[in-house]
């Protein structure tokens, strides 16, 4: 059995308990090392654990999908959502590549992703459409991706954006910030999210204008608000449209 489990953000409160039971009855955890530190130690002992650096994405899973085939009950660990920018699609990648689906049992623990764990402590500002992109170049083309952008801010969705800045790619928020100020106002909301529900977490408010690259690394998650998102107190609030159907404001015990 072949699993991709979802740690969640990285507070243990927050990891489904579906999520533990997978991890608990496996044999062997994979995962890279900075994920496989969010897992309680606990949980981890007499596992066989396999755990690999940033870019050795393929190793740890090609090592995960053997030791599944061999029998033993293998997870791969996610921060997030596996499903989303994690690692059950290369899993299913692997196992199609190497002519093993329906041989190898495969299966998906879902759980809470980082642009929902940035909502929460940013308010409401995902309360209508919205569209997650990823600033990471490494897979995907720049070109596809400031398309990408482009046509989301047009249209004008909401914007959570992932992997914003890193050491190889400083300069790729400033040029996304750019290409989404084409279609949003400079005083546009913007939330900034450092390490959602992990040790370090920040939370900063400010504008389409005011955001600085600088202080933002992969750590981080922003919401960039559409037309109609705007500052509610210390949070940020994109109206679903109830307040043009109903009057928010009216006594519900008054009498007409």
């Amino acid at each position: 059995m072949l699993t991709a489990v979802s740690l969640g953000p990285g507070d243990h409160s927050l990891l489904a308990p579906a999520a533990r039971e997978a991890i608990e009855a496996a044999e062997v955890v994979a995962g890279y090392k900075g994920y496989v530190e969010l897992v309680d130690p606990v949980l981890l002992e007499g596992k066989t654990v396999i755990s690999t650096g940033m870019t050795g994405e393929v190793e740890r899973v090609r090592r995960a999908v053997a030791c599944a085939r061999e029998g033993r009950r293998t997870v791969m660990v996610c921060s997030g959502d596996a499903g989303v920018y994690a690692m059950a699609g290369l899993l299913l990648e692997v196992l199609e590549a190497e002519g093993l689906l329906g041989a190898v049992p495969f299966a998906v623990v879902p759980g809470v992703p980082a642009f929902v764990a940035a909502s929460a402590l940013l308010g409401a500002p995902l309360m209508h459409d919205f569209a997650s992109v990823s600033l990471s170049d490494l897979l995907t083309p720049w070109e596809v991706i400031e398309k990408r952008l482009r046509l989301a801010a047009e249209a004008d969705f909401v914007l959570a954006v992932y992997n914003p800045r890193s050491k190889k790619r400083r300069d790729h928020l400033a040029r996304a910030l750019a290409v989404v100020g084409e279609h949003r106002a400079p005083e546009t909301p913007v939330g900034i999210v450092e390490r959602a529900y992990r040790t370090g977490q920040a939370v900063t408010l400010t504008t389409l204008g005011g955001v600085d690259p600088g202080v933002v690394d992969m750590q981080t998650v922003l919401v960039i608000g559409n037309s109609a998102t705007r500052r509610a107190g210390d949070f940020l609030l994109t109206p679903r449209g109830y307040d043009r159907k109903y009057d928010l404001a009216a006594d519900p015990g008054s009498q007409e």
